[in-house]
């Protein structure tokens, strides 16, 4: 759908970089080096947007949803820890850093937040690296297809057989209609799902 925005890649010379738009990816899944104004940057600003996907197969509702950058940086830093250069070396010297104010003194807490979602630890895992700050510390599409979580039982089998075993409509996840709140209301807190309840879950 947006292959309009497709551009070449290129692996950037030594003595070069690469200068791309970083006005890309919808925002709820853009990556925090594109937030910060990062220009140079490939492969791994995909591997942030599938771990925003993966995560929000488990809790049914996009897990950051930002209506501004501003916000989108908050709720990013709440879930993933602040962006220190202890953390992610480099991150200083992106064009945004010192422009706009940054949480700080936040924690990462990926794996406890997703805890009560991704009882799978090594889906959990995954997630948590998939979900890394620093982008030359994050996950490639290689290492994340031989991560464990995707030998281990349960294995993918047939989808007919899959299919067979829902005795109800998957439509919308069989989640329940949006309240008048609205629906990209911002949740601080999660909640416990409980049996056959489903309700927006974000940080």
């Amino acid at each position: 759908a947006d292959f309009g925005l497709a551009r070449a890649f290129s692996v950037p010379k030594a003595d070069s970089k690469n200068r791309y738009t970083n006005r890309v990816v919808t925002l709820w899944y853009r990556p925090p080096e594109l937030l910060l104004g990062d220009r140079n940057y490939g492969p791994p600003v995909d591997m942030w947007g599938a771990g925003c996907i993966m995560a929000e197969m488990w809790t049914r509702s996009p897990i950051m949803q930002g209506g501004t950058e501003q916000q989108q940086l908050q709720y990013i830093s709440q879930l993933c820890g602040s962006f220190t250069p202890e953390v992610w070396p480099g991150v200083d010297e992106l064009d945004l850093y010192k422009t706009i104010e940054l949480p700080k003194g936040h924690k990462r807490k990926v794996k406890d937040r997703l805890k009560p979602y991704v009882r799978d630890e090594h889906g959990c895992d995954l997630l948590d690296k998939l979900l890394t700050l620093d982008p030359k510390k994050r996950i490639d599409a290689d290492s994340a297809l031989n991560h464990d979580f995707f030998w281990c039982d349960p294995m993918p089998c047939d989808l007919s057989k899959m299919l067979s075993q829902h005795l109800q409509s998957m439509f919308e996840y069989l989640a329940p209609p949006r309240r008048s709140m609205g629906r990209y209301q911002q949740q601080n807190q999660i909640v416990k799902p409980q049996d056959n309840t489903f309700s927006d879950r974000v940080w």
